[in-house]
């Protein structure tokens, strides 16, 4: 199960490292941070286990270290197939403050932080991730003259709507859109889904594992999880596994990149690729999917 990023060729199954630097995600104020050793070994048994599509970001850090940071000491010198995807547009003060998002001429500097961190001399992907702006050209004219110039392979989208896409396509060539987007989360991104399909462009859903609401801290109904459970026991899955293969059947064009610190979790993620759920199994999950909205 591959799919294309302009011409680099990765796994549909990658590895977040939103969770790497902290017990949490970057939103999360009183986070704590993670061993490091332990997240070291996740990177590593992530490659071993054929993950070649790594999510990070510079805004991914907690007090002691970051993600990009940890990428770098755990897998340098690169293997040839890595695709290190990062992105651009928000950014933190060092104690961890979020700052205003990013004016177009301030993007150069974030793409240079991340090379920096992460010890490369371009980057794969670049996402933009949007934050309250309607119209993306200026800032995707900017990375585009980034890409030009070298320090960019590709361009892709994050946290958008579909009027972003045809905005920066008018720009430059986009390989992904990454949109919060799961099992009964998000069901109304389906039909964005499917456009990007129909343009070539991978689909990234992040969040695919929370389940309806669980975005925002809560749990998801009990329905959803019974049903969800159920499906696991029947395949000996676990239901994080059921939810990932449920995603990557919505279209060859779908990426997964589930975030992880634990090297359990990750081995279990990573299983989820061999989970074959029935037609039947997916109907199912395809009407709890669409009773969240």
């Amino acid at each position: 199960m591959t799919w294309l990023l302009g011409d680099l060729t990765v796994n549909r199954i990658g590895l977040g490292a939103m969770r790497l630097p902290q017990q949490g995600t970057a939103f999360d104020r009183d986070a704590r941070p993670r061993d490091r050793a332990q997240a070291i070994e996740v990177l590593r048994t992530a490659v071993e286990l054929g993950v070649n599509h790594v999510d990070t970001a510079a805004f991914y850090f907690s007090a002691t270290r970051s993600a990009n940071e940890l990428i770098n000491s755990a897998l340098a010198p690169y293997p040839d197939d890595l695709v290190i995807v990062t992105k651009v547009g928000p950014g933190r003060t060092p104690q961890g403050e979020w700052l205003p998002p990013a004016r177009p001429e301030q993007l150069r500097g974030q793409v240079e932080e991340n090379l920096r961190q992460l010890g490369r001399d371009h980057l794969d992907v670049v996402n933009l991730r949007i934050s309250g702006l309607d119209d993306v050209t200026d800032h995707f004219e900017e990375l585009a003259r980034l890409r030009q110039a070298g320090l960019i392979r590709h361009l892709g989208l994050s946290n958008v709507k579909p009027h972003h896409l045809d905005q920066a396509q008018k720009v430059a060539p986009v390989v992904c859109v990454q949109n919060s987007f799961g099992l009964g989360h998000h069901p109304e991104q389906d039909d964005f889904l499917g456009v990007c399909g129909e343009r070539g462009v991978a689909f990234v859903p992040f969040f695919a594992l929370t389940g309806a609401n669980r975005e925002a801290g809560t749990s998801a109904g009990d329905a959803e999880d019974d049903e969800v459970t159920g499906i696991a026991r029947a395949h000996g899955a676990t239901p994080a596994q059921v939810r990932l293969a449920w995603t990557l059947a919505r279209g060859p064009h779908v990426l997964v990149i589930p975030g992880t610190g634990d090297p359990g979790h990750l081995r279990q993620n990573v299983g989820a690729g061999a989970l074959d759920l029935t037609p039947e199994e997916l109907t199912r999950l395809d009407a709890v999917h669409l009773s969240g909205s």
